[in-house]
């Protein structure tokens, strides 16, 4: 049976996606992002990451929400968001990813926690896909994966576990498709779209801290 099925039934009733992390008196830096129109959530998820230091702009001034998020930020944002151990990690022996990495400490973090899968190569530059993104965010805050079909789109993987980390994602209402009938889990994860599931993850889970 699901953890605390009874309670996260609720959340998209009770818990709808307002801001939930603290933040500070500080001013976003950001100009590229409005807090107005179809911006003021991610506006809003962007800020709060970016006060408790999870996410970080491609300069000063600009977060670049629409530009592609590679791996190595991928593993960055997570590690921060979930309060990693940073210091204290073995190597996970990427041959790609050497420890003078900017994102070495954040993957090897992931690769400890058995988030992300050890192998020869981690590819921190490369962009991370919906489906991996999925993947990442599940392990990451330790959900479980649901067996029933939230919905079904047409373009799936043909791994039945990737589609369970898909389908868990929509049930906490994390995420959602592209359109109605397609995920697009082959697709880019845009910088942008990272910062609005981490940031409804993060709320997804104070909620089921609260309940239990």
């Amino acid at each position: 049976m699901r953890k605390n099925a009874w309670a996260l039934a609720m959340i998209a009733v009770t818990v709808p996606f307002v801001a939930a992390i603290p933040t500070t008196a500080a001013t976003m830096p950001f100009s590229d992002i409005h807090n107005s129109g179809n911006e003021v959530e991610l506006y809003q998820a962007v800020n709060d990451l970016y006060q408790e230091g999870i996410v970080f702009g491609t300069t000063v001034t600009t977060f670049s929400p629409y530009q592609s998020l590679t791996r190595g930020e991928a593993a960055y944002f997570l590690a921060k968001a979930l309060h990693l151990d940073t210091e204290q990690i073995a190597n996970p022996g990427y041959m790609d990813v050497p420890t003078t990495h900017p994102y070495y400490k954040h993957i090897a973090a992931l690769a400890v926690k058995g988030i992300i899968q050890q192998g020869a190569n981690y590819y921190p530059s490369k962009p991370i896909t919906r489906s991996q993104m999925a993947k990442i965010l599940t392990k990451g805050f330790e959900w479980e994966l649901v067996t029933s079909n939230e919905k079904t789109f047409s373009d799936f993987t043909k791994d039945s576990e990737t589609n369970q980390y898909i389908q868990t994602l929509l049930y906490y209402r994390v995420t959602q498709g592209t359109s109605a009938t397609t995920f697009s889990p082959y697709a880019n994860v845009q910088r942008g779209q990272m910062a609005l599931f981490l940031h409804r993850a993060l709320q997804t889970q104070m909620y089921i801290v609260s309940v239990e």
